[in-house]
């Protein structure tokens, strides 16, 4: 694909982010007050979740969605990790996260241009660990603005160690330079059908860890390792 068709897709992919976003909002808004009496009757707290996250050139911005867990869940625990019945997580927010409804709030982000609706999953802005001092292969995942879902959603979701959803990300920028919007289009499809399934909800735990805490801190060690590690020459 030349540049200038290149240039042509970025141009309405925005347009298709703007106007999918935007539709949804209006289309989904009784939804949204039902969700938000609904987190506000089960539990204390705000209805909406709002968390630091990286995307392209690892600019931080807030990624919106709705509270399925118990406030400052993220400070207790498995902190970011999220294993199957996690006490954290609130009934309403148990629902939430098995439907992926609690992601819906990120399509302001989409209409905002903090987001596309498919792109590398931004991460939380200490996941990784020093963005500065990233490999190439970690960096590369940041060349492009994040998404509500991608490749590494669509084919695996959480069943995908940090290192194959990279893998995958960097598939998706080098496969959108050829196919365009059309890979996009396919992404969404695939991850509504893995959305219909419920499949690769929860994340697995680290093999021979004594129990969840000491799982996820064995996993977010060898995340930031491996994000880290020398540049293959």
């Amino acid at each position: 694909m030349s540049n200038t068709a290149l240039q042509m897709n970025y141009i309405l992919k925005r347009i298709f982010d703007i106007c999918s976003a935007g539709i949804t909002l209006l289309l989904l808004l009784p939804l949204f007050v039902v969700i938000a009496i609904a987190i506000k009757l089960d539990s204390e707290g705000p209805v909406i979740f709002s968390q630091g996250r990286r995307t392209k050139n690892g600019k931080i911005f807030q990624m919106y969605k709705f509270r399925s867990m118990v406030v400052n869940a993220e400070k207790v625990g498995t902190g970011l990790f999220n294993y199957e019945n996690d006490p954290r997580v609130t009934k309403v927010g148990r629902f939430l996260r098995n439907s992926s409804l609690d992601e819906l709030p990120q399509l302001f982000n989409v209409f905002k241009g903090d987001i596309s609706v498919v792109g590398p999953r931004p991460c939380v802005t200490y996941e990784l660990g020093d963005y500065e001092t990233l490999n190439k292969k970690y960096k590369k995942r940041f060349t492009v603005i994040g998404g509500i879902t991608g490749l590494a959603q669509a084919r695996g979701r959480n069943e995908n160690s940090w290192d194959e959803k990279v893998t995958l990300d960097n598939q998706y920028i080098d496969e959108f330079k050829q196919r365009g919007i059309l890979l996009d289009f396919q992404i969404i499809w695939e991850t509504l059908m893995k959305v219909f399934h419920k499949a690769d909800i929860y994340e697995e735990k680290v093999e021979g860890a004594q129990n969840d805490v000491e799982s996820a801190q064995l996993a977010e060690a060898e995340i930031i390792r491996i994000a880290h590690l020398p540049d293959e020459e």
